[in-house]
């Protein structure tokens, strides 16, 4: 494996667990996480305490964080602004505690029907949102989502050309995009400029199944080897998506295809599986 790829993934995927958690990625010779949910709730929901708490046990286990994994951006257009605002100034605070500039979030779930509609409005909270981070001092990281108003590349084209720089990039995800109906060739290329940090998870277009990298219409290869030879130093971060885990429910709207074939793994054992396919390909 080429060593100047930082690999990293959702833990929780593991276990809901802390300890779990550690002992999963120490097994896996892993050193980083994008943490998101943790001992009963996602990581930004914490209090100061326990977050102190587990930024010890990490750094005690040589564990460190690639990215807080929240849930910011994920409410519909219409439910009230300010007190997500709130937690995004949490989230920054938790963010630096923990070691780091990097937060996952979203632009908020649109009807297809209606997102040119809330177009200004999703501009606004987001141009918002990154003035914040300005502020305090963090990096958002874009990830494009089924069902929000990023979820086809042009919409993540247009808030990269709007937003981008050292406050607000963007995540690649193959599978949400192939889940979407949205070539990841094409919005590769649309995108390429502006990807920080990718989320490693494949899909077949024919019923939007996850499936490990690799073994989808993803075209996870291709694009990681064009990254590679871009000198791309971003993380690549492991979500199976290949068995329920604890808080499943709450990540999905619209529910999860898995692969038809076979019953979906749990646990420690979907997260390997997800970890050897990204070293094949790599």
């Amino acid at each position: 494996m080429n060593n100047s790829w930082k690999i990293t993934g959702f833990a929780d995927e593991i276990s809901g667990d802390l300890q779990q958690q550690i002992d999963g990625l120490r097994q896996l010779d892993m050193h980083y996480v994008e943490m998101r949910g943790v001992d009963g709730n996602n990581l930004i929901f914490h209090s100061d305490e326990k977050v102190r708490e587990i930024r010890k046990r990490l750094d005690d286990a040589d564990i460190h964080l690639s990215a807080c994994g929240s849930p910011l951006g994920k409410i519909d257009i219409r439910d009230p602004f300010e007190p997500h605002l709130e937690q995004l100034r949490r989230a920054i605070d938790v963010a630096h505690a923990m070691g780091t500039r990097n937060i996952r979030m979203f632009s908020f779930y649109v009807d297809a029907a209606e997102r040119q509609t809330y177009r200004s409005e999703v501009l606004d909270r987001m141009g918002r949102m990154v003035r914040c981070a300005e502020e305090m001092d963090a990096l958002l990281l874009h990830e494009n989502e089924k069902g929000i108003w990023g979820e086809m590349a042009p919409e993540c084209l247009e808030l990269m050309k709007n937003f981008h720089g050292d406050h607000f990039s963007a995540i690649f995800d193959f599978a949400n995009f192939v889940q979407a109906g949205q070539d990841t060739l094409e919005a590769y290329e649309m995108l390429s400029p502006y990807i920080a940090y990718i989320h490693v998870k494949d899909a077949m277009k024919a019923d939007g199944s996850v499936v490990p990298a690799g073994m989808g219409d993803g075209h996870v290869a291709e694009i990681l080897g064009d990254l590679k030879k871009k000198g791309f130093s971003g993380f690549l971060s492991i979500e199976p998506h290949l068995g329920r885990f604890d808080g499943f429910e709450l990540l999905e709207r619209n529910g999860m295809s898995f692969a038809k074939d076979a019953a979906p793994l749990e646990g420690f054992d979907a997260f390997a599986l997800a970890h050897r396919a990204l070293l094949r390909l790599l």
